[in-house]
């Protein structure tokens, strides 16, 4: 009997070679599973595969391209011999793209925004389900969300395409895991509050917002969160610890959604 949770499972990480990707890639391998990742930077890949070793394999695609899913899972299945489980990671904010608040919002930065965040979750999630029923197995999908889709915070956080997109995955979500539930699919969210990412660099390095945050996430001294913050919830959804749970939304946020925040 093996004490690693994710022994025997093969699983896609769209978005898997930086950040919160490829730090569930770590923690994915370290429980046993084969892990392939994708990432549109050839830098990040090959040295996300360097560091991941033999149990991987790093591929170069960009999640808005509607093949690159069905070309990972591809790959996984070449490798690996079975397609267990789909993590989507990728996405990101608008903001240079002209998101923001709504009287700012520009037509392109809607559109880039949600291809970004929505398009490219929804081309990811189709070939997932797609393969399960092909193959007549079980499978589960996990998607990343943000609190900025329920639980908005108007001063600092103010990109409503972003919020737009990051709500409707999760009502998404919830209507695959229904649809998809009698096929023994399972497919449920993460919503994180703000974490230590590129994408979170505008943040991290102004004064004023982490000094909100230190209110808004109170938890472990106030803090921004970190990618491994996340590893544990994410092995959780991708193991058969969470076979019967399924159209769930946790978010990890340390107390963002109980928390007023100080100005």
């Amino acid at each position: 009997m093996t004490d690693k949770l994710l022994s025997g499972k093969n699983i896609v990480i769209i978005g898997g070679t930086t950040g919160l990707g490829f730090s569930a890639a770590r923690a994915f391998s370290g429980q046993g599973a084969g892990v392939t990742v994708v990432g549109r930077n050839p830098e990040s890949a090959r040295e996300a595969w360097k560091i991941l070793g033999t149990n991987a394999v790093a591929m170069v695609g960009d999640a808005v391209d509607p093949n690159t899913a069905t070309v990972a899972i591809q790959r996984c299945l070449e490798r690996f011999g079975s397609f267990d489980g789909l993590y989507h990671v990728a996405g990101g904010s608008g903001r240079k793209m002209g998101d923001g608040p709504l009287h700012e919002l520009t037509l392109e930065g809607w559109n880039k925004t949600l291809e970004l965040n929505l398009t490219s979750l929804m081309l990811s999630n189709q070939a997932a389900i797609r393969q399960f029923l092909d193959q007549g197995t079980a499978g589960t999908i996990l998607n990343m969300s943000s609190v900025l889709g329920y639980s908005p915070s108007p001063k600092y956080f103010s990109t409503h395409a972003y919020a737009a997109a990051k709500a409707a995955i999760i009502g998404f979500t919830k209507s695959l895991a229904s649809y998809y539930a009698a096929s023994n699919i399972r497919l449920n969210v993460i919503a994180p509050a703000l974490v230590e990412t590129p994408m979170a660099q505008r943040a991290a390095g102004d004064e004023s917002i982490l000094s909100f945050i230190k209110t808004k996430q109170p938890l472990d001294g106030g803090r921004i969160g970190m990618a491994s913050d996340f590893d544990g919830l994410a092995i959780y959804f991708m193991s058969d610890l969470s076979r019967f749970t399924t159209g769930q939304v946790i978010a990890v946020d340390g107390g963002w959604t109980v928390s007023e925040g100080q100005f």
